[in-house]
């Protein structure tokens, strides 16, 4: 994990604002670093620029208060959903990420972020 931390992949306002543990298990933690070896940080050497994680990790718990999906692979460290500030970064960013391994790419918020999932 060269450009992105555990902490960075587990922060959320939303569970600091409502206490929520958001502690990822062992299982999540060998995702997370399976995730950021394979996509997040080929990502980021391939943009050439910061890549913000704006969603990784989420436990059950912090899932539901966002309104996530039950089955989401936010719950075991398999997805983040990352942007590069600016739509036409992410735009090419998009880009990056469809030629990495992945299991589901999607284009959110009307480009403000990328959800990817391995």
């Amino acid at each position: 994990m060269k450009h992105f931390s555990t902490e960075e992949l587990t922060a959320s306002e939303t569970a600091k604002r409502l206490n929520i543990d958001n502690t990822p298990d062992d299982e999540a933690t060998v995702n997370m670093t399976r995730l950021v070896n394979t996509v997040l940080d080929p990502a980021r050497e391939k943009a050439g620029c910061p890549i913000k994680v704006n969603s990784g990790y989420r436990s059950k718990e912090l899932n539901k208060a966002v309104g996530g999906a039950q089955n989401s692979y936010h719950l075991t460290g398999r997805a983040a959903d990352v942007t590069t500030g600016t739509i036409i970064g992410n735009r090419r960013l998009l880009a990056i990420l469809s030629r990495l391994p992945h299991t589901e790419l999607i284009w959110e918020g009307n480009g403000k972020w990328i959800h990817v999932a391995l």
